[in-house]
């Protein structure tokens, strides 16, 4: 099973002069961790790199930002799969404070700072969704609105034409047994389309 996190979570390591403040934080996908980076870059002028990781949408990036090829993305990309991250980007910022590391340092350096952030925290389950589609008579709409609330469905739209027409999502796990429910309550009358 995957996981992704409630809340964005922080760390800071200061090791050797340098400093590395580090952020694991959900994101939807790939474009909204570039704007991420892109933020952390204005906000951080004087820093020697911004270095990240993401798994989101069932693909991984990483990107070393400078650091020697290998010492800072990928580690941190490691770090999100051992604990079984989706829809997450690390992000690590490093201000370089005038000794090196070594690539063994750099690499320990970015993991910890991954690694400290997600000491704290909190993990959610990601289960995948059922995207459903329905049209009832208007008659059946307060019903069926009952049924949505009370499953605990995302009712992503309703359209008002010759019938009432929901759209709505819930976990995949209780989607059939909801339709089935839904066709009870109903006495058969619900239209189920593909979208």
């Amino acid at each position: 099973m995957s996981f992704t996190l409630a809340a964005p979570v922080h760390s800071e390591l200061l090791i050797r002069k340098s400093r590395f403040i580090g952020c694991v934080q959900p994101v939807v996908d790939r474009a909204a961790a570039q704007s991420v980076v892109a933020s952390l870059r204005s906000q951080h002028p004087g820093a020697a790199h911004v270095c990240w990781a993401l798994m989101a949408a069932g693909q991984s990036a990483a990107n070393d930002d400078g650091e020697p090829g290998g010492t800072a993305g990928r580690p941190m990309l490691e770090v999100l799969r051992h604990h079984e991250l989706e829809s997450v980007l690390a992000t690590v910022v490093r201000y370089f404070g005038g000794v090196k590391l070594g690539a063994g340092g750099l690499v320990r350096a970015y993991t910890d700072s991954v690694a400290q952030a997600l000491a704290g925290a909190a993990l959610v389950p990601l289960v995948r969704q059922s995207h459903l589609h329905c049209a009832v008579p208007y008659a059946f709409e307060g019903l069926v609105r009952r049924e949505i609330a009370a499953i605990g469905a995302a009712l992503d739209d309703v359209r008002h034409e010759d019938m009432v027409r929901f759209s709505f999502s819930l976990p995949e796990p209780s989607a059939n047994a909801f339709v089935v429910r839904l066709n009870d309550a109903t006495q058969g009358r619900v239209a189920w389309s593909k979208g």
